[in-house]
């Protein structure tokens, strides 16, 4: 295997292990690992129990049931064959990346680059002792957070639509640019094809960034702005209908796919 030595920390979703199986077809993968499902303590349970809580996440998984229906995220990224991670023996299982487990199998494994995609917030020694690449669904520093897809339409702006590859640092989705993706765009495309399309994309310029990692090229660029961090909670039944709506008066405009990297000096684009 020609790319450098990596480990990957991801979700278990289909476009999770999707990426997973790219990066294991390109690089020397030592592990994949899974955060374990969320360990609910009673101060987590009763923040959940407050009316204004537990309506939105009610309201989220309604919505979300319907939208998943028939488990089209799987047919997207895997077509009929089930979800699967190519590397079943690479499997590895943390109760949180904040783990000291997760640690110790790091050291263990001395990978020379962590690939990330789908986790919870990396903080402490991991982030301190390996460097790290993150996976975003959003162009930074303009949009950061969250359903940053939904967001980058629910503002009229589809050519913001895509996803960053970026170093870690201490803050969320602010580190060292490295490459913004961003998919096709077609008339007919809701939120969900767009935000798979741009993982799907982002697999292959992940590869490539390993590719540009191992030869010594791979730098990145200081975010130019703080741009804004959208919060799962900002995502309101409001904002829904008025996504609705604009969908409705006006198709989509017709965008070509587009990768744009980032160097020390100054961004070029392919």
């Amino acid at each position: 295997m020609s790319g450098p030595r990596v480990m990957v920390l991801c979700g278990r979703s289909p476009r999770h292990l999707h990426l997973a199986n790219r990066l294991c077809a390109c690089a020397e993968v030592c592990a994949v690992v899974h955060e374990a499902p969320t360990q609910w303590t009673r101060e987590k349970l009763l923040r959940n129990l407050r009316p204004a809580v537990a309506g939105r996440k009610a309201w989220r998984w309604l919505r979300d049931r319907r939208r998943y229906s028939g488990n089209p995220e799987a047919r997207f990224f895997f077509g009929e064959a089930a979800p699967a991670l190519a590397r079943p023996e690479l499997a590895h299982e943390v109760p949180s990346v904040s783990d000291p487990a997760l640690l110790a199998l790091a050291e263990r494994l001395a990978p020379e680059l962590i690939c990330v995609f789908g986790t919870s917030l990396i903080r402490g020694p991991l982030l301190e002792r390996y460097p790290l690449i993150n996976l975003h669904g959003g162009l930074s520093p303009e949009y950061r957070g969250a359903d940053c897809t939904f967001w980058a339409l629910h503002n009229g702006e589809p050519e913001q639509v895509g996803c960053t590859l970026h170093f870690i640092d201490q803050g969320i989705d602010t580190g060292r640019l490295i490459a913004h993706v961003s998919p096709e765009v077609r008339p007919d495309d809701d939120e969900l094809t767009l935000f798979w399309r741009g993982v799907r994309d982002s697999a292959e310029v992940y590869c490539e960034a390993l590719a540009r990692w191992r030869a010594g090229t791979l730098s990145g660029t200081v975010q130019p702005g703080r741009g804004r961090l959208y919060q799962v909670r900002d995502r309101s039944w409001r904002a829904e209908r008025a996504l609705a709506r604009r969908l409705a008066r006006a198709p989509l405009p017709a965008l070509p796919a587009r990768v744009r990297w980032f160097e020390a000096a100054a961004p070029s684009e392919q």
